[in-house]
């Protein structure tokens, strides 16, 4: 390559042609005459005019010159000039490319990639080969080792493709990769490494074997990001009015500052904290006060502006605080040190549950999950009711026995108990006290260890009943049960048979009582703590950017005794972690659970090339624009050359004519950008889905991802062409190109002037169907509150025909897909269209309504990948949702040919006739 200042040519040879540029301007300088107009007199009068001869006039200056540039341009282009082109590589032999691809290079990934593409078009011009070595494992045969030697050019879609890993690399396994593949390549090479700056160990030094084996085999040039430090959010610390966050990062010379912000399961952001880092410091820490009910709905922490595994936490169950009722046998004396009947409850459940205290109807007016009666008989009357109505609605209520409950037992109770208690153990008992049993695996409290010193001296004991080996979660060794539930209605019952202090048992001074009061704690909220050893199935899974969606193929179930110990890896990859079925458990895989506090990498070998990435240009191929100004010029002579020879007509003709043509050559460009942008209200004859635009431009845009996506993914799966969606707006805009409507309501959301209510009840008479989604049905319930009354105040005047809800046998449950369901981001709720008796425009429904937010589960951003998670979540619910999405889009472009099968067997029997 010649490399002339910020341009280099890839083709240099091509230049010896520009000295040729005289014997052009020779060539050209000749053009025929303009033909001199002359009236025609007689023939007889010719006899006597002079003949003089004829000699070629020459060419303007100026022309000559517009044909010489559009030539110099035209040799410029062909030498494929390159502006700002990398700098050459050093040493000979093949390219390496080393790239560190784990969570730490996710942040700055669009930089190291475009470097990296940068190498590999250096190394295609100089003829090099190049093979690519990534770090971070993919279990896969192939991990850890580096590609075969192929041409740059062809290397260059793989390295589009790779993505950064949710994982740490693997330095170790590389550079084992590096000398089996450098014993069948032993010749000269280079490499360039683009590190993260990381070092993933928590002691010793994993960047310099690798390095040095790279340097030993030939120069190596080192690329990392100057300046910019590895952020790691790990999981906070819950405390009883906040969430404790910890932010660790390598040093970073200058000082800053890293928001945090607390989002709820549809992406909102509910709060933000600050952590101030100082110049050089590894940690910050931030406090995160949220009331209880909104704390409870933060599901993300995030690093605002930083999009990497290492920056997102997802908080699970065990980092919410769920409100505790406890009740003792009288008013006083509940709490005395080491003998109170709550003393031991209070100091299990503070630091996970915020603790009332108060009566049962005070207790019982607020919002309750947990209600703890220690040795609290239940009086009969409205407290025993109240109660009964509480439990039946979905609360959790936990006995603890005692002399009182032992003497005076009520229904209230998950079995029938034994008049008195039972005494193990002392100088009138034959028994020994007993030690606890290993839990069942149908227990809540399967894969926790009773400790060997825990005894029970004493308990109340249980009616012998067909159901008591179900009902029991935890037994004594003598079988007897410990901890026996039953449910009732949506909520359930569970009785320790013991005390809540250490009068009968030393339970309550063990380990294990807090684990167990927090298990039950965390069935209140709706969570299956009876998973036992089963395993958790992934249900969405992180990419390196951090960003959710469905599991890849190869990622495994985690078994729950050992979900705690698990590190993320190509075979559990962080995310959400479930029992599968409706109810199961949801635990979250955080990948800065498992990491040791990230450390700057340590200095390369000697003589190692350093080259910092970001910030500089890319490259920039001037050959196609030179070619161009070439063309246009020559166009430009075209014309000029016409208007020379006179063949233009006459002289205000040819100037017309020559400025038009120049007009339509250069403005050529700006007239296609020109219509490439034009407004939504001229829409292009393509079929589009279209969307009510609102007030709020977020929502807007959420759903035009969720229509882009289902558009995308019709075309791909249907003989379908729909373009990009388009906003609209009633009234205003022209409805009678689109077949289909979306409509988001939003809880803020007013009634449509009487202008949009008719054109929207003309489009709906012409055939066109509206899809109304309340984005607040099923498992979203309560995620946008107000949408219900909003729904009425927008439909109010629409003439919108008597509904019922869909059928297994309706048009839309198989016009393209056979469907039992139509979930979207939410599941379980009803949706509803119009009757199938309403024969008007052929038995189509011309609105449909719903509240499962389709276009949620639709969404894709710019790189293809969802942006909402669906609830309860699933790659299969997100599958059917599409799946939905098609047999709507077929619905509203074939209407109710698919209902018209019904007389296939009559016209069949007709026809044989």
């Amino acid at each position: 390559m010649l490399q002339l200042g910020p341009i280099g040519f890839v083709l240099p040879w091509l230049l010896l042609a520009l000295p040729l540029l005289p014997a052009i301007w020779w060539l050209l300088r000749v053009t025929p005459p303009a033909p001199r107009r002359q009236a025609f007199p007689a023939v007889r009068l010719l006899r006597d005019l002079p003949m003089p001869e004829q000699t070629p006039s020459r060419t303007p200056w100026w022309l000559l010159l517009l044909r010489l540039a559009a030539a110099a341009l035209i040799v410029l282009g062909l030498a494929r000039p390159v502006w700002g082109p990398g700098a050459a590589t050093a040493g000979d032999g093949p390219l390496l490319l080393v790239v560190d691809d784990g969570w730490a290079a996710a942040a700055d990934w669009p930089a190291r990639a475009a470097a990296a593409q940068a190498a590999l078009d250096t190394a295609a011009r100089e003829g090099r080969r190049a093979a690519l070595l990534t770090t971070a494992p993919t279990g896969t045969p192939e991990s850890g080792r580096p590609t075969a030697l192929m041409p740059a050019e062809e290397l260059r879609a793989r390295l589009a493709a790779l993505r950064p890993k949710p994982w740490a690399p693997d330095r170790a396994a590389a550079l084992a990769g590096f000398q089996a593949w450098r014993e069948v390549h032993p010749g000269a090479m280079t490499a360039l490494w683009l590190a993260d700056g990381v070092d993933h160990q928590a002691e010793g030094d994993s960047t310099t074997p690798l390095a040095t084996a790279l340097a030993a085999a030939g120069p190596l040039t080192l690329a990392r990001a100057e300046g910019r430090a590895a952020r790691l959010l790990l999981p906070p610390r819950a405390e009883p009015d906040r969430l404790l966050l910890t932010l660790r990062q390598t040093p970073a010379p200058a000082g800053g500052q890293a928001t945090v912000l607390a989002r709820t399961g549809d992406g909102r952001a509910l709060a933000s904290a600050a952590i101030d880092l100082p110049g050089g410091a590894t940690a910050g820490e931030a406090a995160l006060e949220l009331p209880l009910e909104i704390r409870n709905q933060v599901v993300r922490l995030e690093i605002d502006g930083e999009d990497s595994a290492g920056s997102a936490v997802l908080l699970d169950e065990r980092f919410r605080r769920r409100p505790v009722g406890l009740i003792g046998p009288t008013e006083a004396g509940t709490d005395t040190p080491l003998i109170g009947a709550l003393y031991y409850l209070e100091r299990a459940l503070s630091p996970t549950a915020e603790l009332r205290a108060g009566s049962v109807e005070q207790l019982l007016a607020r919002q309750l999950s947990v209600l703890v009666l220690a040795d609290r008989p239940v009086q009969d009357g409205r407290e025993r009711q109240a109660l009964d109505e509480w439990v039946r609605a979905g609360g959790t209520l936990v006995r603890f026995a005692g002399p009182r409950l032992a003497e005076s037992p009520d229904p209230l109770l998950p079995v029938r108990l034994r008049a008195g208690e039972r005494q193990l153990g002392g100088s009138l008992s034959w028994e020994q006290p007993q030690h606890m049993a290993t839990f069942p695996d149908t227990s809540p409290f399967a894969g926790l260890a009773p400790p060997p010193e825990v005894t029970v001296t004493t308990q109340v004991l249980a009616e012998p009943d067909p159901r008591l080996t179900e009902r029991s979660w935890a037994r004594l060794a003598d079988g007897t049960p410990l901890v026996t539930a039953e449910t009732r209605g949506a909520g359930r019952i569970v009785l320790f048979h013991v005390t809540a202090n250490a009068e009968w048992s030393n339970l309550p001074l063990s380990g294990l009582f807090p684990d167990m009061l927090r298990r039950i704690v965390a069935l209140s909220s709706g969570v299956a703590g009876a998973e036992g050893g089963a395993p958790l199935a992934p249900i969405e899974t992180m990419d390196g950017f951090g960003r959710l969606g469905p599991a890849p193929g190869g990622v495994a179930a985690i078994a729950a005794p050992a979900f705690a110990d698990t590190v993320p890896s190509p075979r559990h990859p962080p995310g959400w972690y479930g029992v599968p079925g409706e109810g199961g458990e949801r635990r979250a895989l955080n990948l800065s659970a498992s990491l040791p506090a990230p450390r700057a990498m340590a200095a390369p070998p000697a003589g190692t090339a350093l080259q910092a990435i970001g910030g500089v240009p890319a490259e920039r191929d001037l050959g196609p624009w030179l070619l161009g100004a070439a063309l246009l010029l020559l166009a430009v002579d075209l014309v000029l050359s016409l208007v020379q020879r006179g063949l233009l007509g006459r002289p205000a003709a040819r100037a017309g004519a020559t400025a038009s043509l120049l007009a339509l050559v250069l403005l050529a460009p700006l007239g296609a950008a020109a219509q490439g942008s034009a407004p939504a209200g001229e829409m292009p004859l393509v079929t589009r889905i279209g969307y009510v635009a609102t007030e709020d431009s977020s929502a807007d845009e959420a759903v035009r991802q969720g229509l882009a996506g289902l558009s995308e993914y019709v075309n791909r799966r249907t003989a379908a062409a729909l373009g990009e969606p388009v906003a609209v707006r009633p009234g205003q805009d022209d409805l009678s190109v689109l077949p289909l409507l979306y409509w988001a309501i939003l809880p803020e959301a007013q009634a449509p002037s009487p202008v949009a209510v008719a054109a929207l009840n003309q489009y709906m008479s012409n055939g066109g169907i509206i899809l109304i989604d309340t984005r607040n049905e099923g498992s979203g319930e309560g995620f946008a509150p107000g949408a219900q009354e909003a729904l009425q105040r927008v439909t109010r005047d629409l003439a919108i025909p008597p509904l019922a809800p869909v059928t297994s046998e309706h048009v839309l449950t198989r016009s393209f897909y056979l469907l039992q369901d139509l979930p979207g981001r939410f599941a379980g709720g009803q949706v509803w269209v119009s009757r199938e008796q309403d024969r008007a425009n052929d038995s189509v429904s011309p609105v449909i309504i719903g509240g499962h937010d389709w276009a949620g589960a639709w969404a894709v951003d710019g790189r293809g990948g969802n942006t909402r998670a669906v609830i309860p979540g699933g790659a299969r619910q997100r599958t059917l949702a599409y799946r939905f999405g098609v047999n709507l889009v077929m619905y509203a472009l074939t209407g109710n040919y698919k209902g018209d099968q019904v007389h296939v067997p009559a016209i069949l029997e007709r026809l044989g006739n």
